[in-house]
């Protein structure tokens, strides 16, 4: 996905890709490990994806430190 489409997702939507994207990856290199993977750039592109919507989701929680806390810091 390109880091336009990505970008007009919501954090949630962007967590939700983030799981599948890693669901797939997993799928992925499990094929890879029995020789069966067809597309081996897949494994890449996917990488990529993932880190694309980390690099958002830290973005979003430095523009927004109050939204960004998690349950730890606020407990203190």
């Amino acid at each position: 996905m390109k880091i336009k489409e990505l970008r007009e997702k919501s954090t949630d939507e962007l967590k939700q890709t983030e799981l599948l994207y890693k669901e797939e990856l997993f799928n992925l290199r499990m094929q890879a490990a029995s020789n069966q993977l067809e597309k081996p750039s897949r494994i890449q592109v996917l990488r990529r994806g993932i880190s694309r919507i980390k690099t958002l989701l830290r973005e979003d929680a430095l523009a927004n430190p109050e939204k960004g806390k998690s349950t730890k810091e606020n407990s203190k």
